[in-house]
């Protein structure tokens, strides 16, 4: 088969609630992920023997035996040994490392829905999102995404996912230099882990999507602004233009990345200078008002 070629998209979260703790030590969470089109870019090319999987790329996160990429080719091939064969992969990275944005989760996803091509294993996207929830917990919502081409909300550790149709919108990230300790903010006295699960949430979509207004925000912002002065700076400075774009600047996952959303007049006619950090303009990946960009 010839060589195959994958978008990896990143994702931001919209809102981000703890609903309570497993017995199994994880947390249960609420939130609305949406893909973005800011990504990295994985070239997967069959080869002849060697190595199950090598890895290619410049500015590559990690060491190979420790990167997503390489644990779900191998987890596959040992489910599947007589479909498996060598290939490389050559990573294109973008996405920043610990942004908060699902980078390698989504390099994980986009290796296991690559392989089932490749390899004629014919999974279909639950089952790939089944083997991807034993890699990361934000593996399957980057499979159910590509599979459905939609957001979705999130809920359980964030692979119970339900489609949902959000307008499309423009984002400035911000890319604070900060490496967040997440283990830290789940033993964190301040963070709050009873948030009630909120139903009916389509009907609810102008309070999360351009605004973020209660009973909706991140669990975790105000922990890491107070940790990580990069952080609030960025989001200090963000904050300064909602008047003007009339939406919510915050903070995606358990950060660095800070975001905020730009509609109408806003992403017209501000000119955004002297960012503290480095940024980027982005889209929503998905939207009701897109086509659908690929099938499974």
């Amino acid at each position: 088969m010839a060589e195959l070629t994958f978008f990896s998209p990143a994702k931001i979260n919209l809102f981000l609630h703890i609903t309570g703790r497993r017995d199994d030590g994880y947390h249960d969470l609420q939130s609305v992920f949406r893909a973005l089109d800011f990504g990295d870019t994985l070239t997967f090319r069959p080869k002849t023997g060697g190595d199950l999987i090598t890895l290619l790329g410049d500015n590559l996160p990690c060491e190979q035996q420790d990167n997503l990429i390489v644990k779900a080719a191998h987890l596959l091939a040992k489910k599947f040994p007589a479909y498996a064969s060598s290939v490389s992969v050559i990573l294109d990275k973008v996405i920043p490392v610990g942004g908060g944005l699902g980078g390698g989760s989504s390099n994980c996803a986009m290796t296991l829905i690559a392989l089932n091509q490749l390899w004629g294993l014919h999974l279909t996207p639950k089952e790939l999102m089944k083997i991807g929830a034993t890699l990361g917990a934000d593996v399957p919502f980057f499979i159910f995404a590509h599979a459905y081409q939609t957001d979705a909300v999130a809920l359980g550790i964030g692979d119970e996912l339900t489609a949902i149709n959000l307008p499309s919108r423009e984002y400035l990230l911000l890319f604070p230099d900060e490496s967040i300790n997440t283990a830290e903010l789940f033993s964190n006295k301040d963070l709050i882990k009873n948030t009630p699960i909120i139903s009916d949430l389509t009907a609810k979509i102008p309070n999360f999507l351009d605004l973020q207004n209660p009973p909706f925000f991140n669990a975790f912002e105000t922990i890491v602004c107070e940790k990580y002065q990069k952080v609030n700076q960025a989001l200090s400075y963000l904050r300064t233009f909602e008047s003007a774009t009339q939406t919510t600047a915050r903070m995606s996952g358990t950060g660095s990345t800070v975001y905020l959303p730009l509609i109408g007049l806003g992403k017209n006619q501000i000119e955004f200078i002297d960012y503290p950090c480095p940024a980027v303009l982005v889209n929503s990946l998905y939207g009701m008002d897109k086509p659908r960009l690929n099938d499974w």
